[in-house]
């Protein structure tokens, strides 16, 4: 178990419906980060938010493929989300690839209503918490940020990774959510969002950020591309939650 879990953000500019050169254009960041311990891209890294023009793929497909490939050359987890396609079915899927060829993976729960998601692609059926280095991660993708009921920190989660696609014109809310996310549950908080702009002519300005269990910034980013690496502790998360034990008093109920 690690005492510290060392995390990598990386904001970066998307190529609308390029996988292969928004794949290469990662492969040259990676070695530029002598140590971490998880690598978190934005929501779907291959292709922006093309909700309405992407080409699906499927988990044994060229992405996740690439990501183990990743993740064993470099020795560090791989965490983004990618279009993965199941039957009939379509999902705005999160994958965490460990360096040692484990696969968990979480799909999307709140479809994006005002961009077609919830028309075209299929909701997510499960809430997982991943596991990595003994430390546990509660996933979220975009658009699930503004739903406090479904972050409930009812499993005694560590930390919150949430990737975006997070336009610029509602930033505020962003910066507010994820600060709030930390404060409610008593954990850490990582937001990666992406930078530029869309085939929609949507502007992204990142503000990728690390909170901790009180809503401090440990680190922010504007709007540049940039690569960020962050330490959050596990004995300043338990000296919080010993300190101020909120956590005892949330109310009990079930999600539908």
């Amino acid at each position: 178990m690690n005492e510290n879990l060392v995390v990598t953000t990386l904001q970066i500019p998307l190529v609308w419906n390029a996988p292969i050169v928004n794949k290469t254009a990662i492969e040259t960041h990676l070695p530029q980060i002598s140590y971490t311990d998880i690598v978190v891209l934005p929501e779907t890294f291959t292709t922006g938010f093309a909700v309405t023009s992407f080409e699906a793929e499927t988990m044994q497909g060229a992405t996740v493929q690439w990501m183990l490939q990743m993740a064993k050359k470099h020795g560090f987890a791989i965490v983004g989300s990618v279009f993965i396609k199941e039957d009939e079915a379509v999902y705005n899927r999160m994958i965490f690839a460990s360096p040692d060829g484990q696969l968990q993976q979480y799909d999307k729960w709140h479809l994006f209503g005002m961009g077609e998601e919830s028309k075209l692609l299929t909701k997510g059926n499960s809430l997982p918490v991943f596991e990595y280095k003994g430390w546990k991660i509660k996933p979220l993708i975009c658009y699930d940020l503004r739903f406090p009921v479904t972050s409930r920190n009812t499993s005694n989660y560590d930390v919150i990774i949430c990737i975006a696609n997070w336009p610029k014109a509602r930033i505020e809310a962003w910066d507010a959510l994820l600060k709030a996310r930390a404060i409610e549950n008593l954990c850490y908080v990582v937001g990666v969002n992406r930078v530029g702009s869309d085939a929609n002519n949507l502007e992204y300005s990142g503000h990728s950020c690390v909170y901790n269990p009180l809503g401090k910034a440990l680190m922010e980013v504007l709007e540049i591309a940039d690569i960020q690496t962050t330490t959050i502790q596990k004995q300043k998360l338990k000296a919080v939650r010993a300190s101020f034990p909120f956590l005892n008093d949330r109310d009990l109920f079930t999600i539908p």
